[in-house]
């Protein structure tokens, strides 16, 4: 069956599929991609179900008068097409206790099976008392999405799905506040992103022109998209990409950097000149070697070795800096920063010397990710030959941002991280910014002046939180010790704490049989 055939679109498909297996789901989308058109479907199929095919009442509320009566219609000519029937529409009046002398009109379906739908006003005492599917249409511009919310969670104790969908209105508003906190793992919702670029990819151009009874062409869909984003203009982004609006500021503002920040963590730098480049390699390793038995072994020796570690990385050669960011994992959840790495100018060898001096001596190493764009790929190639799936190379990307950002924020809203007390890193951090609604470091432009920063730090301390949620697998082996070399170790006097210092460090060597497999949390 062709997509103009077929009753739904595949992305129509996908949201009452989702729907129906999680218990709250969140949907940020495109305008006019028939989201609420698939969701009054939805509200009929589960209406007219009996109590033991899972039916229930549903619950729609709208902004406005014109969206609840557009949607009861819509559920009407469904209940056309699937259970051919021809139901009435009835309309009551909903007095809000509050304001008495305003009644509003509440439309509403009856089903054989004893459910209804009701079309409701956008406040929350209309859900009191109430219980089934709850839809909240447009949830960016109802007027306290807050309480409406709270209000719909109630009718969650007695086994309710909630939906939330919504265009944007700006990356303050408190839709998009929502959408965060699920992206950043503080709600454990379900969430669904439907962009206008989606809907195309599965036929909603198809769709509209049998609509229109004109036959398809890739030509003709190619005009109409452009039509499209001509007619939205500047609010394309935010009305057809799913993108909010930025408002000006920080994405983590400067008084949550101090807030998180802890006086006495040492920021390591070591620079190189074009020179150094040129020295023989003995010369170079040496160097290097003396670096990190002087400036680093002094702060690795000093971490507890019971308190698992990650690590975070963006690479920089000869324009920005390499940083490499270690986490301390706590027992009480905090991301412990016990120092800062910057390279400048250091030749790719010297930086996988000082790569690997690290994290061999990283205790309880659990999980990096490395920049592996350009010439970041190198280093981040030679790091997961040697420590296997505990590293992960990343691409970064709007997608990577998009998913990784959020816990960042949340982590320094939360307290569950903390920085060195350095201006040239709070500087890095505070340089992120919202760029078409992802928060990231912005691209330098043509003809800015050269800097001799980045935001590097603050890619390297991302890529240092999402690999402390990382969820890895350990696999390896240990040999059964001999009798004989146990006697000798007895007989040695090491006390438990050395034995398992050096149980440890044997567990991070690398080696044939030994690995890690894991992936974002």
């Amino acid at each position: 069956m062709s997509a103009a055939d077929s009753p739904l679109l595949p992305y129509q498909s996908r949201v009452i599929e989702e729907i129906l297996a999680h218990n709250i789901t969140v949907i940020e989308k495109s305008r006019r991609i028939g989201i609420s058109w698939v969701l009054s479907w939805l509200a009929v199929t589960v209406a007219s179900a009996s109590a033991s095919a899972r039916g229930m009442d549903v619950f729609y509320m709208g902004y406005e008068k014109d969206m609840t009566r557009q949607f009861i219609d819509d559920c009407a000519d469904h209940a056309k097409i699937l259970l051919g029937l021809a139901p009435d529409v009835q309309e009551e009046i909903f007095v809000d206790d509050d304001k008495p002398d305003k009644s509003i009109k509440v439309f509403r379906i009856d089903f054989a099976s004893g459910n209804h739908i009701l079309a409701l006003p956008s406040v929350a005492r209309a859900f009191r008392s109430k219980q089934g599917l709850v839809i909240l249409d447009e949830a960016a511009f109802v007027d306290d999405l807050a309480a409406v919310i709270k209000a719909a969670l109630a009718l969650r104790i007695w086994g309710a799905k909630i939906v939330i969908l919504s265009t944007h209105k700006g990356d303050t508003n408190p839709f998009n506040t929502l959408v965060e906190e699920v992206r950043s793992g503080r709600r454990k919702y379900h969430l669904m992103r439907l962009t206008f670029e989606d809907a195309i990819a599965d036929g909603l151009y198809h769709k509209v022109a049998a609509k229109q009874g004109l036959p398809y062409s890739p030509e003709d869909e190619a005009a109409w998209k452009q039509e499209i984003l001509d007619d939205f203009g500047d609010v394309a982004d935010e009305e057809l990409h799913v993108i909010p609006s930025p408002s000006t500021g920080a994405y983590i503002p400067l008084a949550l950097i101090e807030a998180r920040t802890v006086a006495g963590t040492p920021v390591v730098r070591w620079a190189c000149d074009g020179a150094f480049a040129l020295l023989p390699e003995a010369v170079r390793h040496g160097e290097a070697l003396r670096f990190c038995e002087t400036e680093l072994a002094p702060l690795l020796d000093a971490l507890d070795p019971k308190t698992p570690h990650c690590l975070g990385e963006d690479f920089g050669r000869s324009g920005d800096l390499t940083v490499l960011w270690p986490l301390a994992l706590e027992r009480s959840l905090v991301r412990r920063t016990p120092f800062v790495l910057e390279l400048r100018n250091v030749p790719f060898e010297q930086q996988r010397q000082i790569l690997f001096y690290v994290i061999d001596r990283l205790p309880r190493f659990r999980a990096g990710k490395m920049d592996a764009r350009g010439n970041g790929q190198y280093l981040a190639e030679v790091a997961v030959q040697r420590y296997g799936a505990r590293i992960e190379a990343v691409m970064l990307s709007e997608p990577w941002y998009r998913e990784n950002m959020p816990p960042l924020k949340a982590g320094f809203e939360d307290g569950l991280v903390t920085v060195p007390r350095d201006r040239e890193i709070h500087d890095d951090i505070r340089s992120l910014a919202l760029v078409r609604g992802v928060a990231r470091v912005p691209d330098k432009r043509a003809g800015d002046k050269a800097s001799k920063r980045h935001g590097d730090a603050a890619v390297a301390i991302a890529m240092a939180y999402a690999a402390s949620r990382a969820d890895p697998e350990v696999y390896g082996y240990r040999a059964a010790p001999s009798p004989l070399a146990m006697g000798r170790e007895g007989r040695s006097g090491r006390s438990g704490i050395e034995r398992e210092i050096a149980e440890d460090r044997a567990a991070r060597t690398p080696g044939i049989y030994g690995g890690m497999r894991g992936g974002l949390a």
